[in-house]
């Protein structure tokens, strides 16, 4: 029987003393178990770690009662709750013809002290460690399970299928399978251990729910130092990736200007250009320490703001995402291509850009993180992408849009070909009036100006109608010709070399 086949209103204690007699079981049947949803699990397995700590020391004379219901097969009766809240469960290993069947289970050892649970991935570092120290030698599961005096064959089975997945032992054969160590260098656990816990405190009764926290990897130890601005505005600075970003005029001052007079007054800007015209270089260039998000159609909640993930040691481990982390550090959250992320999507971290500026995590325990002063929100908006949509709650937002275009006489400044950029504004002419759907922007006359010194100009004017779309090409080609004054025909492989 197990804690959900008990009265609903029997109260903790008295399912506690049910607990140490062994009338009631914290293991669910595997076809119940198979139907909870991951947040069942959690749930049903935070009740039995409360229902654990309260369950008195079992007493000294063994329960004679004849109605405890028996566990025909104990390891037909394996939880599949997250590894944290079961650090050693692993289903049955049915292929194994030689496992060693489970011996008569013992009473639960009593926890009126706090006595340390098993430790995750403990079974996993027991066997990891007995087949490092017997080298050059193959062991089935049952030998494992003796050997080691594990109390599951099932157990040690799984445990020995996820190291060998995880390459850190090998499995020798298959039939009977047998596994071994790593050689020459045999994988051995780093030796980890922990204080014992402390008794539990009575908790004072409460009418208001208490929501559970957790420590925050994400969070800053100290106060985060934001990077000085230049102290000429106008001049170069050096990008993440080495290059260097030259500051555009906007209005009265430059680009980078604008971008943290924005940002100290709350108001999120929206870059709206093409491809290739230097959103994101600008943005690296005014805030260094950004945290970026590329969005695209497949782009999700939990890309946003945080997913479980598993451990180097099994366990279910919780990762912060790029919305949470800059948020709680206080740093510049850009979203590249915001617009072709799901509006219902982008709609999750809305309450971080108005005057909420929180959220609620529903995905970890409904967890409330808050803003700290710094975070700012700047979005990336190509509107001539194929799937860009801007809906009205996200313009609302971000009350800032900003045009970005190419710089045609910076590219020049870079070292550019001048017939290459002549091209380029010719072709970007056509595309406003509607009669070119394409022109290269800052991105491919970059390209091009490398290209040219390693494989010479012709390949790069030819590279060049490569990059447009096909529907393009024609009139790309017919530009390109009418400007150098020769036929250019596309990078292509022509028959062998002589």
């Amino acid at each position: 029987m197990t804690i959900l086949d008990t009265a609903p209103t029997t109260d903790l204690p008295d399912l506690a003393t049910l607990l140490a007699k062994g009338r009631i079981s914290l293991d669910l049947p595997p076809e119940l178990a198979a139907a909870l949803s991951p947040d069942q699990h959690r749930a049903y397995a935070a009740a039995a770690r409360a229902l654990s700590e309260l369950a008195p020391a079992p007493d000294p004379a063994p329960d004679t009662d004849t109605d405890t219901e028996a566990d025909p097969d104990p390891e037909a009766a394996h939880d599949p709750a997250p590894a944290e809240d079961y650090p050693d469960h692993v289903e049955p290993d049915h292929d194994a013809e030689e496992e060693a069947p489970d011996p008569a289970p013992s009473a639960a050892p009593a926890r009126p002290g706090g006595t340390v649970p098993a430790r995750p991935g403990e079974l996993q570092d027991k066997v990891a460690n007995f087949l490092a120290d017997h080298t050059h030698q193959a062991y089935t599961v049952t030998e494992v399970t003796k050997e080691t005096g594990a109390s599951s064959g099932g157990a040690v089975g799984n445990a020995l299928k996820t190291l060998a997945a995880d390459g850190r032992i090998i499995e020798a054969s298959s039939s009977p399978r047998k596994y071994t160590a790593r050689t020459p260098d045999p994988y051995r656990p780093t030796p980890t251990t922990r204080p014992p816990l402390a008794p539990r405190a009575p908790r004072p009764a409460s009418t208001e729910p208490t929501r559970p926290t957790s420590p925050d990897p994400a969070a800053p130890a100290k106060p985060v130092t934001r990077p000085a601005p230049p102290t000429d505005p106008k001049a170069p600075i050096t990008r993440r990736n080495g290059q260097l970003y030259y500051p555009r005029q906007l209005g009265a001052h430059t680009d980078i200007e604008v971008l943290h007079k924005l940002r100290a007054c709350g108001i999120s800007a929206l870059l709206e250009g093409p491809p290739g015209t230097g959103k994101t270089s600008l943005v690296e260039a005014a805030f260094p320490d950004l945290v970026l998000i590329a969005g695209d159609g497949d782009t999700q909640v939990a890309d946003l703001v945080g997913s479980y993930t598993i451990g180097d040691d099994g366990s279910y481990v919780w990762n912060n995402g790029p919305a949470v982390v800059a948020a709680l550090a206080g740093r510049p959250l850009f979203i590249d291509d915001a617009t072709l992320i799901s509006p219902k999507v982008l709609a999750a971290i809305y309450p971080l850009m108005d005057g909420r500026r929180e959220i609620v995590v529903k995905e970890h325990q409904g967890e409330t993180v808050t803003a700290a002063e710094g975070f700012y929100v700047i979005a990336g908006h190509n509107p001539h992408v194929h799937g860009a949509v801007l809906t009205d709650a996200l313009a609302s937002r971000f009350t800032a849009p900003i045009q970005v275009s190419t710089d045609y006489e910076l590219a020049e400044h870079l070292g550019v070909n001048r017939k290459a950029v002549q091209i380029a504004r010719n072709l970007a002419s056509q595309q406003r009036t509607g009669a070119a759907g394409w022109a290269p922007q800052m991105r491919e006359l970059l390209a091009f100006k490398a290209i040219a010194a390693v494989i010479g100009e012709d390949a790069a004017f030819g590279n060049m109608i490569g990059q447009a779309p096909p529907d393009d090409r024609e009139t790309v080609t017919g530009v390109i010709t009418r400007v150098l004054g020769r036929k250019v025909t596309p990078l292509a492989l022509g028959p062998q070399a002589k």
